[in-house]
């Protein structure tokens, strides 16, 4: 069945509270929670030649049940909630190179690894290639992690490591400024680049997902989509950041979320 190139009420009343459905291009399909941002914390304006300050996003952060995995990917362990976003078609040649930058922030790590991804669609929604999948290793690169499968696009810097920490980013809620366990940080912004095999039109599509549970939220920054030359998407401009109290209240949800942890894996063990 063919993806549905409108964003419905349903899917624009989960966006997070600092954008309106207007923020986004109409021909934008969205489960869960995506959207544009400015720039906060940990995620920068995009790099040159990029326009425009800001990003479009997608978090687990007020994400949809059983959305922003991909089928048969992630090892053991089960995805919990997500979102996904996909853009509209556009017309590409053989040749033509789909590129744009992404970040990909998480707080959780362990045994919790969420992870992120982009692929290329064509026109009937089958999936042409797996572009990247996003997920912090102990020691190695993020890009693709551990447990999924390699990247079909050229990354730029090839060797995706992760910048450890607890992350600040205003698309995770309350979960910025905290960190669970080792993997929780940032990868600043890679270039993605793929060459189109065939002359059709394709869509673009990013998601993530939390993993083995709905606790510390990650996201996926992304901006520049261009096929050679042409935008996919407009630039984004800055836009305001949710109110203290907003995230205030998120901050309360997070420290009870890290009590309820700490208290599993002391009565379960380790995982």
């Amino acid at each position: 069945m063919k993806i549905k190139h409108l964003v419905s009420f349903a899917a624009a009343a989960c966006l997070a509270a600092s954008v309106s459905a207007e923020t986004l291009p109409l021909t934008f399909a969205i489960q869960g929670n995506a959207g544009t941002g400015s720039p906060n914390g940990h995620v920068s304006a995009p790099p040159a030649p990029v326009e425009g300050s800001g990003y479009y996003y997608v978090s687990t952060y007020k994400g949809t049940n059983g959305v922003g995995a991909l089928p048969s990917v992630g090892g053991m362990g089960n995805p919990t909630n997500g979102s996904t976003l996909t853009t509209g078609l556009f017309n590409a040649n053989s040749g033509d190179v789909l590129n744009f930058y992404f970040n990909y922030v998480t707080s959780d790590g362990a045994g919790y690894a969420d992870y992120a991804w982009a692929r290329l669609l064509d026109s009937d929604a089958n999936q042409v290639a797996l572009l990247f999948t996003a997920r912090t290793t102990p020691g190695g690169s993020t890009v693709p992690g551990f447990g999924m499968p390699a990247p079909g696009a050229t990354l730029t810097p090839a060797d995706v490591s992760i910048n450890a920490g607890a992350p600040q980013w205003s698309q995770l809620g309350g979960s910025s400024g905290t960190c669970y366990d080792t993997g929780c940080g940032s990868t600043g912004w890679i270039l993605s680049e793929f060459e189109i095999g065939l002359e059709g039109q394709y869509m673009l599509q990013l998601g993530v997902t939390n993993w083995n549970d709905t606790l510390y939220d990650s996201g996926l920054a992304f901006a520049g989509l261009k096929i050679g030359d042409t935008e996919i998407a407009p630039p984004v401009s800055a836009v305001p950041l949710p109110g203290a109290g907003w995230l205030m209240m998120g901050g309360l949800g997070s420290l009870a979320a890290m009590r309820r942890r700490r208290k599993a894996k002391a009565e379960g063990g380790s995982q």
